[in-house]
C-alpha cells in the first residue's frame, strides 16, 4: 500500500492528540514569523558578523520549522474517545 493511501495513524506508528498538534502547529506559525521578521531587519544591518549571525538565526528557525512540519506529517492525530453521557 503506499504511503498516501495509509491511514495517518499506520505511517510511522505514533499519533498525537489534537492539542498537541494544536501547540506544534502555533510555534510553526511564530518560527515562520519570527524568521520572516529577522530578514526584514537584514537590510538595517551594517556589520558582516551581526548580519552572518542573524542570517544563521533565520535559517535554523525557518529549518526547525520544517522539522516540525516533518513531525506532523508523519504523525497521525490521536482521536479522542467519545464523552459519556450521564
Amino acid at each position: 500500500m503506499p504511503l498516501e493511501d495509509a491511514a495517518p495513524d499506520s505511517r510511522e506508528g505514533f499519533e498525537i492528540s489534537t492539542r498537541f498538534r494544536r501547540l506544534i502547529e502555533e510555534r510553526i506559525e511564530r518560527l515562520e514569523k519570527d524568521a520572516d521578521g529577522d530578514e526584514a531587519r537584514l537590510a538595517a544591518l551594517r556589520h558582516g558578523d551581526h548580519i552572518r549571525r542573524q542570517m544563521r538565526l533565520i535559517a535554523v528557525q525557518r529549518a526547525e520549522a520544517r522539522r516540525m512540519r516533518s513531525f506532523l506529517e508523519d504523525s497521525g492525530t490521536r482521536i479522542p474517545p467519545p464523552m459519556m453521557t450521564l
